[in-house]
């Protein structure tokens, strides 16, 4: 058994320690918020936080996430970065398929969380590892810099 801390809810689950974070978040726990890509953490569909910092769900052994908050995209809404970047995300219409977006509303409330006022290049950085099929980039950094100035006006 192994013991986890799923969006500040204890949770002692029985799977094998190489068992990726996802499948675990997935089918044990049940919360399909967090999606499956490519299972190479080149997508960055999966990404959740773990003690806030972004990582790819797919390659990260379950028992690295044990003793550790995970953050999935259920309850990023709680943190200021994360309401922000929600709200941005259907002020500005980000959305097309959807399916990429709860990994790129991950990274990007990871990345205003650590730096409130990001340069493009910032942004940049930290939207890299996402990929998005419908090609929303620009209303996606629309939508940082958006939430960036509410998070900054508060």
């Amino acid at each position: 058994m192994l013991n986890l801390n799923v969006n500040g809810r204890p949770h002692s689950v029985d799977a094998p320690d190489d068992m990726p974070l996802l499948w675990v978040i997935r089918d044990i726990l049940g919360m399909t918020g967090t999606k499956f890509g490519c299972g190479i953490a080149q997508c960055g569909a999966c990404t959740v936080h773990i003690d806030g910092e972004p990582t790819r769900s797919c390659i990260t052994p379950v028992s690295d996430a044990a003793g550790r908050s995970v953050t999935t995209i259920e309850a990023i809404g709680e943190t200021p970065a994360g309401k922000a970047i929600q709200t941005a995300w259907l002020g500005v219409e980000v959305v097309q398929c959807g399916y990429c977006q709860s990994g790129q509303i991950m990274s990007a409330s990871a990345l205003l969380a650590g730096n409130p006022k990001p340069t493009d290049a910032d942004i940049d950085a930290a939207m890299s590892g996402n990929i998005c099929r419908c090609g929303t980039y620009v209303r996606i950094r629309e939508a940082i810099k958006q939430a960036a100035n509410s998070v900054s006006a508060q």
